[in-house]
């Protein structure tokens, strides 16, 4: 970052009082010419909660003048700013602890900071100090910072803007990125991908060869309630709406943030150019934070794709305040997802796809498993755009209550998974890992959804006025048999639920799962799972398969007579059958008879037809042959509508007789056409 002090160890130490023999030991300390950084580090090997720093934070700020007034006199009549900051790993700070590093103006550095930091540098070398000094002074007045640049003023929409070009050096003090990752979590939200080094390296190539880019950096200027301050020039152009004059910009670290161009700007950042060029800036005025996430969007738009899942993580703060329910329920949904992911109370802590983070074999599990669970579930109810139609179990009409309950609840049920199959639950990906992949969190999230149906059925449960420590208790009974059913797979079944993807598939793991708990837990009934039981039984399969067999035995010789008594028995494959159908069962044939040694026993076209090709001859000749026959009884609307059982036969046809279960509702639509078709 391009400090010029550092400390060399642990051992370095700072007089806080005139007598120089009272010291206090600092971790880190880093000093340039406009900063100093004074750092407490407390780390652990394994994740810890319930420790106490009051003790060490009351020290930091008991000596905190001291400390202050020997930096003054090492740097007389120095303008530093200083920041002391306590920084932790492995460490779950309690709330009293970060109230007192609020209180005392002390900033805290966890895991995810400090990597945020590390990559920033990575990536940036020294510019990322701006990001630093940004989050650390926020708000604090930049000496000596030159703030006046001419600038026309006009309007978009009902939004003000000023267009100006800024020495990039002046935009990189006061501007700052929000950057979409853990470290600005606080900030949200947040919407700005990471920099690319490759794109940076090219941009500062292009630069240093005097090249320059015409298009502007977009900023947001905040300025809280206050207007910028903006000085009309004497002379102004009469015809037009823009107006030109003297913009005075605030003279504050992190008052104006990149919403399109940060690689244009830190491109700037390490080059001699910073403060020679100038760069053209269009910069809005109080733009609230979620329609600086709709610019970013909208420009991004005809650019690199705004991917799935960063979509889904913006639409969790996009649409957190709308008016409509379907929205904030939807946001609800995403920020749950999300804050599993990025809580450090969370099992699934670290184990989330979130924003552009990249998947790795932890990191697998995404935020739209999560959705797509939650929307299975009963913990939201249903609502419509103007009104809640069913109340959920969790959801009471407060999006704010219900994030809190929810995630506690979930957090607590992960908990006790994780701590009953701490192996497992550290695989992810890797090996025979099944837990912690997005087929089974979705499941389990559906599980802990209808526990808590149930208890609220047979036990009175409440969850909207209990707490979530009482609901997870209540939970965990009916989870120990899914534990149970985990710890005891063979490596065969492991690979089976691997592989339970889409929707047949997690419908089946899911159920299983509930069939797991009733078998210990009787009274555990679910909606649903007696049908299911009922019809993954096999039970309709031969009768079914064989009413199959009649059916298609009788259309394929009732359509073909129909079909040579219309146009011969010379013409009829080719005038009676649409082209499409007929080419593909040409070359189906040929195919099949390639291989056929005997040409008794070749085959011809009309044998490779199925249920859907004899749908599109049936249409083919509608009117005149097949109304009468194959319009289903009592359906009414256009061919295409009438002839849609054929589709369905077609469906069931096409399935695996070993493997799939014939439902119920399928036998009876089976045994009606039955029926009907054959005479």
């Amino acid at each position: 970052m391009g400090f010029i002090y550092l400390n060399s160890g642990r051992l370095f130490k700072v007089p806080y009082s005139d007598d120089y023999s009272l010291t206090q030991q600092v971790d880190i300390i880093a000093i340039d010419k406009e900063t100093i950084l004074i750092m407490e580090c407390k780390a652990a090997e394994t994740i810890k909660r319930n420790r106490s720093f009051k003790e060490a934070i009351e020290a930091i700020d008991g000596k905190k003048e001291g400390i202050l007034n020997t930096f003054r006199k090492v740097f007389p009549g120095s303008k530093h700013k200083v920041k002391f900051i306590f920084a932790t790993k492995n460490y779950i700070l309690q709330k009293p602890d970060i109230d007192r590093l609020l209180h005392f103006d002390i900033a805290l550095f966890e895991e995810e900071e400090i990597e945020y930091y590390e990559e920033l540098t990575t990536l940036l070398g020294p510019a990322s100090k701006y990001q630093l000094l940004g989050n650390l002074f926020e708000g604090q007045k930049i000496p000596e910072l030159s703030n006046k640049v001419p600038a026309v003023m006009g309007k978009l929409g009902s939004h003000t803007f000023y267009s100006f070009s800024i020495e990039p050096e002046r935009l990189l003090k006061i501007g700052y990125v929000l950057h979409r990752t853990k470290a600005n979590k606080e900030l949200m939200p947040t919407y700005q991908r990471m920099v690319k080094k490759n794109r940076l390296k090219l941009i500062e190539k292009f630069i240093s060869k005097g090249g320059f880019f015409p298009n502007s950096v977009v900023i947001n200027i905040d300025k809280g309630k206050r207007s910028l301050k903006w000085d009309p020039a004497d002379t102004q152009c009469n015809d037009t709406i823009c107006r030109i004059g003297i913009l005075s910009l605030p003279q504050k670290y992190r008052s104006a943030f990149i919403i399109d161009g940060q690689h244009r700007l830190y491109g700037y950042a390490n080059t001699p150019y910073k403060n020679t060029n100038a760069i053209p800036v269009v910069a809005f005025e109080n733009l609230a934070r979620s329609d600086q996430v709709e610019l970013f969007m909208q420009i991004n738009e005809n650019q690199k794709a705004v991917t799935k899942n960063l979509r889904n993580t913006l639409n969790a703060d996009l649409l957190w305040n709308s008016n409509d329910l379907t929205e904030a329920i939807k946001a609800l949904k995403l920020r749950i997802a999300q804050d599993l992911g990025d809580d450090k109370r969370s099992p699934l802590y670290g184990r989330v796809i979130i924003g552009e983070n990249k998947k790795t074999p932890i990191i697998c599990i995404t935020i739209d498993t999560i959705f797509m669970a939650f929307n299975r579930s009963n913990f939201y109810g249903k609502v419509t755009k103007n009104s809640i139609k069913e109340f959920g179990t969790f959801y009471d009409s407060n999006v704010d209550s219900t994030f809190v309950k929810l995630l506690d609840y979930l957090i607590l049920c992960f908990e006790y998974i994780r701590d009953s199959l701490p192996d497992q639950w550290e695989l992810g990906e890797k090996e025979d890992g099944f837990l912690t992949i997005n087929p089974t969190i979705y499941c389990l999230i559906v599980i802990f959804s209808d526990i808590i149906d149930h208890l609220a059925k047979t036990e009175n449960l409440n969850p909207r006025s209990q707490t979530a420590e009482y609901l997870s208790n209540g939970t965990k009974a009916y989870l120990d048999p899914v534990i149970h059913y985990f710890r005891n797979l063979s490596v065969d079944e492991k690979s089976l639920l691997r592989r339970s993807y889409g929707t047949g598939g997690r419908t089946k793991y899911w159920r299983t799962l509930q069939q797991v708990i009733q078998e210990t837990r009787k009274d555990f009934n679910p909606e649903g799972l007696e049908q299911y039981i009922k019809d993954s039984s096999k039970q309709y399969n031969t009768r079914s398969f064989e009413m199959i067999r009649d059916i298609e035995t009788y259309l394929k010789e009732d359509i073909r007579e129909r079909l040579e008594v219309e146009h011969g028995k010379k013409n009829w494959w080719k005038k009676g059958v649409p082209f499409k159908v007929y080419e593909a069962a040409e070359k189906e044939a040929s195919r099949a008879n390639r291989l056929i040694e005997d040409p008794e026993k070749e085959v011809e076209p009309w044998d490779k037809l199925h249920f859907i090709d004899y749908r599109d001859i049936i249409l083919h000749n509608w009117r005149k042959l097949f109304e009468e026959k194959y319009a289903y009884p009592g359906v009414k609307g256009n061919k295409e509508e009438r002839t849609k059982w054929l589709e369905k036969l077609n469906t069931i046809r096409n399935q695996n007789v070993h493997v799939y279960s014939v439902t119920e509702e399928e036998f009876k639509f089976l045994t009606e056409l039955h029926s009907w078709v054959l005479p």
